[in-house]
């Protein structure tokens, strides 16, 4: 039996096994965490239709030239750990992780909404950031 810590990525040769994956822990949540894992999933592939879905540490992960952000659900949050957060320029949506030298995170909690523009904007930036080292 395949470990649960394998990573995986979500391609057309795989017939999106990954997305399939991630909807079915959205479906398991079935609460709050549900839907907003559900509604940030949305608002990373809007910002980033480029992004590739991928399965590790048993939490979603998205990846675009390297790790973007994960996907982690806790019982009082959604939280959001940005690969790259300390190099990105705060969109006033960091939350927790603020003291760390390389990542950052954003925790929803119910029945906070997110600043979904700003949201887009970090993700778009953490691309760029990984894009350029991935030039370098």
């Amino acid at each position: 039996m395949p470990s649960k810590r394998r990573s995986h990525a979500s391609s057309p040769s795989d017939g999106g096994s990954v997305s399939r994956q991630i909807d079915a822990r959205i479906k398991e949540l079935s609460d709050w965490r549900g839907e907003t894992l559900a509604r940030v999933r949305s608002l990373i592939k809007q910002a980033d239709p480029d992004v590739v879905e991928e399965w590790k540490w048993d939490v979603p992960v998205w990846s675009h030239d390297g790790i973007l952000c994960t996907g982690e659900t806790y019982k009082s949050a959604v939280k959001l750990t940005f690969a790259k957060g300390a190099s990105l320029e705060d969109q006033r949506l960091f939350t927790s992780s603020l003291d760390g030298n390389v990542r950052r995170a954003v925790d929803i909690r119910e029945g906070e909404k997110i600043n979904e523009a700003a949201f887009k904007n970090l993700v778009r930036a953490a691309v760029a950031l990984n894009k350029s080292k991935a030039r370098s």
